[in-house]
Parts: C-alpha cells; structure tokens; sequence
C-alpha cells in the first residue's frame, strides 16, 4: 500500500470513531430555569438517577426570554416543560420533541370571591387577570372557555399583571377573575381572595392531560437516541420520586438552592401537582392540546391537530408506560407529608416571599 493510501485510511479510521464517539456520547445538558414544578429534575440529579442511566449530567440554568430557542438551537439538550408552550412554535418549524408526561395539573381560572362567577359561562364579557398575553395560564384560559361558547379574543378583556400581583389586582377590583399557575392558585385560594372556575388539576378532560413534559432538542435526538432515552427515563423517575415525597422534594429544591422559596410552601404547591408520569398518556395530552388550541385559534386553521401532534411527539426505545410501572422509587421518611396552611400564616408571609414563589409556569414567556 502506497504511503498516501495508509494516510489516507488512517485519517478516514480516526474521523469514523471520532464520530462514533461523538454519537455515543454521554454527556447530557439539562436546561432549567428554577421552577418549583422542575422538582422532577432537581430530584433526578440529587438521587443520581441520570448516573444510574449512565449518563454525565449537566445543569444548564436558562430563562423565559430564551428558552425555547436555546432548546432549539443547541444550548441545551433536554428538560421538561410546558406543551402548550412549544406546540405553536412546533408549528410553526421549531425542531424540538416531546418524549413523556411529568405531571398534570399546573393550571387555573378563578373568579374573584366577591363576585357571583361560579361558573366559565359567566366568564363572558368579564375582565381577567394574566400573567402574560401568550403564557400558559393564557393558552389554558382561552382553550378552556371555547369549550363553553366564549371567544377569548373578542368575549374577555385580557389584563397583565406580574404574577404575584394578581391577588392585588383581585384586592382592588380591577379584575373579575384571574388565569394563573401553581403556587398562585393555591395562595389565592387559601387566602379567599377567590374561587376555583377551572381547575386543571380536578376538572375533566384537563385532569388527564400533562401540563408539563420531556423535551428535547431534535438533531441531538436523533444523533442521541440511548442517551435521550436514558435522560428521559431520569426525569420520569424523578417525577414517580416527587410523587412519593413532595414534601421532601420541596425542602430538596430549596436547600440545595435551586429556587428561591420557601419550603412549606413549595409543598404544598407540590402537593397539588399529580406526578405520575407516563407515555399513552402524554402522547393523547399533545393531540388533545393540539385539537383544543386550533379550536380556539391558536394555531393556523390549515394546520392539522393530529399531524401536528405525531410530528411533535416520539416514542423512544425503553421509555414505555410498563417500565414506569416497575419503576420502584425510595419513599423518604415523612417525605409526603405536607403540611396545611391558614389564611392567616398565608397573609403573615412578606409580599417579596410570596412574589418569589411565584414559579411554576407563572413568568410572562412573552416578554
């Protein structure tokens, strides 16, 4: 063999396991931002389920402005969040997937207590509080109330507040009901400042259907399936851990730093999130989300729901619904007890408290 042709295959041999290595890596950037609802993550790495999958995990700290893109173009690799809000830039090009179900139950739409609204029919004509045009509580909102014969866009007067300010905005009247996300739901609640209208977490379809879930970058995906599915199944253990010890999983996020809150409350905020993680189910949460946000005119009136939901979700090998069945997690000592809390405790705590606890799915992703 001449010596140009050893050159050459020696080059060719080092560039084929140089991709090869590339292809079998195992390293995996997880995007978060400080959720409280990312507790699945947080408990993923603090329980060592990513090295238990083999994989070298990196947390990778994000925010609202970016997020999408940055999952898009590569900084990060996978996370979990919210499907309502990527399907509309899935729609429309954007190369991410989901992969699996987290949690459902993230979502509200409460009317003022003063008020006589105890049902969505009275919801027309009225004004509603929202962390964002665009956010999730938005998206939930206007989904929902189609569903009762209100056009959101030309039926509700849609009013922007910070998130930890609704209950102000209920104090002062300058709205009838409010479209918000857990722990604001709650606090409000708890507080008598308002009343469930719409409760993702108890009414029927949404009861069923994921708020959050896996997602990932697409061409890592596909250069990384083992690696995305060992992710994936990291994440959904995390979430059957959360499940079996919020309020462990409360006092973990914080103490280890990753939000800033306060952990009776993080719990109990936790406690109204349903973490039992899943792959049927979640697939039939993107269709259904899909159908209801094209009904509702959130996505283009050519564009079909059940199309776009097979191109936005995808199975991966071992990321099935028996093998989160024979999931075993530990259950912590107390780690589900979460603890009750008055109107008065609630009232006691600092505004700057509560504004910091306004975390999951709460923060204007429009902005």
């Amino acid at each position: 063999m001449k010596a140009t042709q050893v050159i050459t295959a020696a080059i060719l041999t080092a560039l084929l396991l140089s991709s090869a290595t590339a292809e079998e890596s195992k390293k995996v950037r997880v995007g978060w931002i400080g959720l409280t609802c990312e507790a699945s993550i947080f408990a993923a790495v603090e329980n060592g389920y990513f090295k238990q999958e083999g994989l070298d995990v990196e947390l990778v700290k994000c925010d609202w402005k970016t997020y999408k893109d940055s999952l898009a173009l590569g900084s990060y690799d996978i996370t979990q969040h919210l499907v309502m809000y990527f399907l509309k830039p899935i729609e429309q090009g954007l190369d991410v997937r989901f992969l699996g179900g987290v949690h459902t139950g993230c979502l509200r739409v409460q009317a003022s207590a003063k008020s006589d609204i105890t049902k969505p029919e009275q919801l027309k004509g009225k004004r509603i509080g929202i962390p964002g045009m665009g956010t999730p509580p938005f998206v939930f909102a206007s989904r929902a109330m189609k569903r009762f014969g209100i056009d959101a866009s030309r039926d509700i007067k849609w009013k922007v507040f910070p998130a930890g300010e609704l209950g102000l905005a209920i104090d002062k009247g300058e709205v009838d009901a409010v479209a918000d996300s857990e722990p604001i739901g709650t606090m409000l609640l708890t507080s008598g400042k308002v009343r469930n209208v719409i409760d993702e977490a108890a009414d029927a379809p949404y009861k069923d259907e994921y708020c959050c879930e896996v997602v990932a970058n697409g061409k890592w995906l596909s250069k990384n399936p083992k690696a995305a599915a060992a992710a994936t199944r990291a994440i959904l253990k995390g979430a059957k851990w959360v499940h079996e010890n919020p309020a462990a999983a409360a006092r973990m996020s914080v103490e280890r730093k990753y939000l800033a809150s306060n952990p009776e409350l993080n719990g109990i905020a936790l406690s109204k999130l349903n973490y039992m993680p899943s792959v049927s189910r979640a697939e039939s949460s993107v269709r259904t989300a899909a159908d209801e946000m094209q009904k509702a005119g959130m996505l283009a009136p050519t564009t079909r729901p059940d199309e776009l939901a097979k191109r936005a979700f995808m199975h991966l090998e071992g990321v099935t619904d028996e093998w989160i069945e024979k999931t075993e997690v530990q259950k912590v000592a107390g780690g589900d007890s979460v603890p009750s809390i008055t109107a008065a405790r609630l009232a006691a705590r600092s505004g700057s408290a509560i504004a910091k606890l306004a975390a999951c799915c709460a923060s204007p992703l429009n902005n």
